[in-house]
């Protein structure tokens, strides 16, 4: 598991042990737009393991990025993921980031999936 450091020469650094990597973003993107379980994230994500989803999950919940929630505690057992209330400026940044690959793709003749 990813172990966030106490100290960090580079701000970017730190943000690449948060939510770098090749499945974090993605990841986080499905959660913020209502895939929010782990069977609606494995199947917007159909190229990432089930074991590399578990461990991206649970990096991602314990950096304090996404919370774990069971909804109900008696079979069947239903949890949902959503990003933590203090982390919702990752919203517009992911926004940002869509927007400008999108402009980069365009200007490079990339085909970019929407």
């Amino acid at each position: 598991m990813s172990k966030i450091k106490k100290e960090y020469p580079c701000a970017l650094i730190l943000t690449n042990d948060l939510i770098g990597g090749k499945w974090k973003l993605r990841i986080l993107w499905h959660i913020v737009h209502g895939d929010n379980r782990f069977s609606l994230l494995a199947k917007a994500i159909p190229d990432i393991s089930q074991k590399m989803l578990t461990t991206q999950l649970k990096e991602l919940e314990h950096s304090g990025i996404i919370k774990r929630i069971i909804i109900n505690d008696n079979p069947p057992k239903t949890i949902v993921y959503k990003l933590s209330e203090e982390q919702s400026e990752l919203i517009g940044i992911m926004d940002t980031l869509c927007s400008y690959t999108k402009k980069y793709a365009k200007n490079k003749s990339i085909m970019v999936a929407d």
